[in-house]
């Protein structure tokens, strides 16, 4: 399997069985419209532009509707929506047979207990484009950058770990990440001096949005959602909790190795 790591990453946030990496990207429309004003192509635009093109997979598009209206209709606008976000991608350097899905979902009810249906509505009015990319080979090890907990550590030191993933776009873990937990958890049993904060990050989302979609949730709280994961995980293995922490960055810690090294969950060390 390959193996996506960060140069000072913990855990790797692949996304599917293949370690393979997925970054979601909204946008949103007005009731009824499925035409992208020019605020909307300009964001769309400059998504494109910020992510590595010639590691993509492939690409997904859905289309949604608000809960108002028949279905019949909500599913032809809602198509309507994932082929205009289409023929934008295409015009904007995206090659077409990379677009695998291309599919409109209709409408997306709403929960009995919303309390704002104006915003819930806007935001259930969009096309989300989701961009599967191929993994990169992992980087070499830099002083002060573990592949496993040690006793002499100090502060500021990092570690990451092989073979954990996340299922794709999503905070929850696989099975076998798990295991690789379970390793973790026992080395920090051992070495029960050590306090660490768990970190989450993301890349490959355009600078004005901060974080990427967790797909469970639908809102942009991947990085720390994953940390969180990571953190309750840990308890449920006996770490106690009085020694971690745990944050999600988004993409404001970039490393300067390249965007999709950026895309990680670290432990870092904060107390001896």
């Amino acid at each position: 399997m390959n193996k996506l790591l960060c140069i000072f990453a913990l855990l790797i946030t692949t996304l599917a069985a293949k370690a393979q990496e997925e970054t979601v990207f909204s946008i949103y429309f007005e009731f009824d419209k499925f035409g992208l004003d020019e605020k909307q192509g300009n964001n769309l635009v400059a998504f494109v532009s910020a992510i590595d093109t010639t590691r993509i997979e492939s690409i997904q598009i859905y289309g949604y509707c608000d809960d108002r209206g028949k279905d019949e209709y909500n599913y032809k606008l809602s198509t309507n929506r994932a082929n205009t976000i289409q023929s934008k991608l295409v015009n904007s350097g995206i090659k077409n047979k990379i677009i695998v899905t291309i599919e409109g979902k209709g409408r997306i009810l709403l929960e009995d207990d919303i309390d704002n249906v104006s915003e819930a509505r806007s935001k259930n009015r969009r096309v989300d484009v989701v961009v599967n990319f191929e993994p990169l080979p992992p980087p070499k090890l830099e002083p002060g950058i573990y592949n496993t907990v040690k006793k002499d550590m100090v502060v500021g030191d990092r570690i990451y770990l092989e073979n954990i993933y996340f299922e794709r776009g999503s905070s929850k873990l696989t099975g076998p990440s798990k295991k690789e937990l379970d390793k973790i958890a026992r080395l920090l049993q051992k070495y029960k001096n050590l306090q660490f904060e768990i970190q989450g990050h993301v890349c490959c989302t355009p600078t004005y949005q901060k974080e990427a979609i967790d797909k469970d949730t639908r809102k942009r709280e991947l990085s720390v959602n994953r940390a969180r994961t990571v953190y309750k995980y840990l308890m449920f293995r006996k770490v106690n909790s009085v020694r971690m922490t745990y944050k999600g960055y988004g993409n404001t810690k970039p490393l300067g190795k390249g965007s999709e090294y950026d895309r990680r969950v670290e432990l870092v060390i904060t107390k001896i």
